[in-house]
């Protein structure tokens, strides 16, 4: 997989993310965005995962926080 067809999967992964914690589904913008960093290891884009981990966490993060 080159690097601009890896740039498209993870776009792709972002946006759904974001259209699910957009409608206020955070546990299932969660579950993408896992999915997204379980992708990226396994194309060895240790960067990558580490964004798509970050953003799980501020997702988790403000899931749990009171508004």
């Amino acid at each position: 997989m080159n690097a601009a067809e890896k740039g498209q999967r993870y776009a792709k992964i972002f946006r759904k993310a974001g259209a699910y914690l957009g409608k206020g589904n955070i546990a299932r913008a969660i579950e993408v965005l896992k999915a997204g960093e379980t992708l990226a290891r396994e194309l060895g884009d240790l960067a990558m995962a580490r964004r798509f981990a970050a953003d799980a966490a501020r997702a988790s993060h403000a899931a749990e926080t009171p508004r």
